[in-house]
C-alpha cells in the first residue's frame, strides 16, 4: 500500500476519478486519507492542471488516498509516466500534512517548462477553478 496526493483529474468527480480508475481495473478501491495542500503553482493546461512544486509559493489543494500498489501502474499510464521517456508528468515523493499529522506520498508534478505560457491558477484548486471556467463558458455560449 502507498500514498498518493491527488490534485487535479484524478480527484473524485473529475475524469480520471482515482476510484473509477482503479474499478476498471478491478483493484481495490483508494481509501480517502484525507485532505492536504503543497507549496507549489497551479496550471491550467487545458483539460488538466499542472503542479510545479515551489516551497516559496502558495498551496495546491489536493486530496491523499491510500491505495494498492496494483494502482500505480495504472495512474502513472493515466499520466503519461513510462520509465526511461520524459513526459510531462513526473512521478516525484512529497509529505503532507493530513489533519496535523506528516504523511509520505507520491504524486505527479510538472516542471516549469511545461507551463510556459499557461494560465495560473491562482486559488490553487483545480476542481473550483474547472467548476468556474465551464459555468462562465455556459454564460458567454448560453449552454
Amino acid at each position: 500500500m502507498r500514498n498518493v496526493f491527488v490534485y487535479g483529474t484524478l480527484r473524485a468527480g473529475e475524469i480520471n476519478d482515482i476510484g473509477a480508475a482503479a474499478a476498471r481495473h478491478g483493484i481495490d478501491a483508494p481509501r480517502f486519507v484525507g485532505r492536504a495542500a503543497i507549496n507549489g503553482r497551479l496550471y491550467d493546461l487545458g483539460d488538466y492542471p499542472g503542479l510545479v512544486p515551489d516551497e516559496t509559493a502558495s498551496f495546491v489543494r489536493g486530496d491523499v488516498y491510500k491505495i494498492a500498489d496494483a494502482l500505480v501502474p495504472v495512474l502513472d499510464e493515466i499520466e503519461g509516466v513510462v520509465p526511461g521517456v520524459d513526459s510531462v508528468f513526473k512521478s516525484r515523493e512529497v509529505t503532507v500534512a493530513v489533519a496535523g499529522h506528516p504523511v509520505r506520498c507520491f504524486f505527479y508534478p510538472v516542471e516549469d517548462v511545461s507551463v510556459e505560457g499557461r494560465p495560473r491558477i491562482e486559488a490553487g484548486d483545480w476542481v473550483s477553478y474547472r467548476l468556474a471556467r465551464e459555468a462562465l463558458a455556459a454564460l458567454r455560449y448560453g449552454s
